[in-house]
């Protein structure tokens, strides 16, 4: 009798496994990914995040805990499954390279736990948390985003190149976009894309710039919003 229980409560997809062990790798991946997401939220530099986007790294890795756990030692379900899976699309685009990140490594927790490496999915979720807070903490690799320069210049101060000197001295990369004359010929207007040098402050190339233009309108955007 206890073995026919044994049996009933044991998967045979992995050599081992039993319902008891099953239930321990899903509740450790949950409680992995709880982790996981409060160092998400917790770094997220954006607008807003997803909060559906928080709940599915959370269902994720608690869904592969249990599916590494059926595919282990068996080529055939596991091909069946990627099949499957390959099917599965999401409604919106992860564009974010960052969510990506998280999304895998939700997914590595995950699988982590379904092979019941429980020690090493608790050493991947603390090392790698801790590699991602120091990068948000330190704000490592932080660039500028391109930007668009619009310089209005009366007609009669107009020339070639004229605001090249100040655009090499502050900024990384410069290209000139458009030219176009407005307020009915009297006046010139450029737009350029720049990239700023880390060090530049937006008020002082305006500054600069508003010395050669006689003071007239300057603007600066930004095509991407910063994170």
């Amino acid at each position: 009798m206890g073995n026919q229980l044994d049996q009933l409560f044991t998967f045979g997809a992995a050599e081992g496994s039993s319902f008891s062990m099953t239930f321990i790798a899903m509740a450790t991946a949950a409680l992995l990914s709880f982790v996981i997401t409060m160092v998400y939220q917790k770094t997220f530099t954006g607008e807003r995040y997803s909060q559906d986007f928080v709940h599915t790294i959370i269902m994720m890795s608690v869904v592969v805990s249990v599916v590494m756990n059926v595919v282990s030692g068996n080529a055939g379900v596991a091909f069946g499954l990627f099949a499957v899976f390959s099917l599965i699309r999401f409604r919106s685009a992860v564009t974010n390279a960052k969510d990506i990140a998280y999304i895998f490594f939700g997914l590595c927790v995950g699988m982590t736990c379904g092979l019941y490496q429980i020690g090493l999915a608790f050493m991947l979720t603390i090392f790698a948390s801790l590699i991602f807070y120091l990068l948000y903490k330190f704000d490592y690799g932080k660039g500028k985003d391109t930007q668009l320069l619009k310089v209005t210049v009366p007609e009669n101060l107009n020339h070639e190149q004229m605001f090249d000197d100040i655009l090499k001295r502050y900024t990384e990369s410069y290209e000139l976009r458009q030219f176009e004359t407005t307020n009915l010929g009297t006046m010139i207007q450029y737009t350029f894309a720049i990239r700023s040098k880390n060090e530049t402050k937006d008020q002082d190339l305006l500054d600069r710039l508003r010395e050669k233009n006689a003071n007239l309108k300057v603007s600066l955007a930004y095509l991407q919003a910063v994170d």
